[in-house]
């Protein structure tokens, strides 16, 4: 049986990209009695708060139509924020260049996480350059992903804050 975030994203991808949206990712917090629903969207260009607005309205429908949902809960749609999740492939390349953190399902060299650039998606294999070494990751062997911002380098690129 599926979980219910994989049918929540099942249900609500289809719909994001109808809408002109790119659902990033579905979390769901808490447990049988209340359930916090919470639905990232985004699109080229970032997304603005009238499309989040517009947004919750055909995914509330969409959540009341959906029998695993019978008891209350509490939706929250928004955009991915700055630290965005990294679920598709797409998102790979997207943000190739970018600055990672990747959980891995099992330890590769000792390492159940990496955190440094993200080279690119090459093939099936996602490339992090971290402490100086290029790592190869099988995109299946990702358990998560988000984009990581470093602070310092932003300071250093944009002047020192004061």
């Amino acid at each position: 049986m599926a979980s219910l975030v994989d049918e929540l994203i099942a249900l609500l991808e289809p719909l994001a990209g109808a809408h002109g949206l790119d659902l990033v990712t579905v979390e769901v917090a808490g447990g049988h009695k209340h359930q916090t629903i919470r639905v990232f969207l985004d699109r080229e260009g970032g997304i603005d708060i009238e499309a989040v607005a517009g947004a919750n309205e055909w995914v509330s429908e969409a959540l009341d139509e959906m029998s695993r949902l019978s008891g209350p809960y509490t939706l929250e749609v928004s955009s991915p924020g700055i630290e965005r999740v990294l679920r598709k492939r797409q998102d790979f390349v997207r943000f190739s260049g970018e600055r990672v953190s990747v959980h891995l399902t099992h330890a590769i060299d000792g390492r159940s996480r990496l955190t440094g650039r993200l080279i690119a998606l090459d093939g099936d294999d996602v490339v992090i350059e971290a402490d100086g070494k290029e790592h190869r990751v099988a995109f299946d062997d990702v358990e998560r992903a988000r984009l990581k911002v470093d602070f310092d380098s932003a300071s250093e690129r944009d002047g020192e804050l004061e």
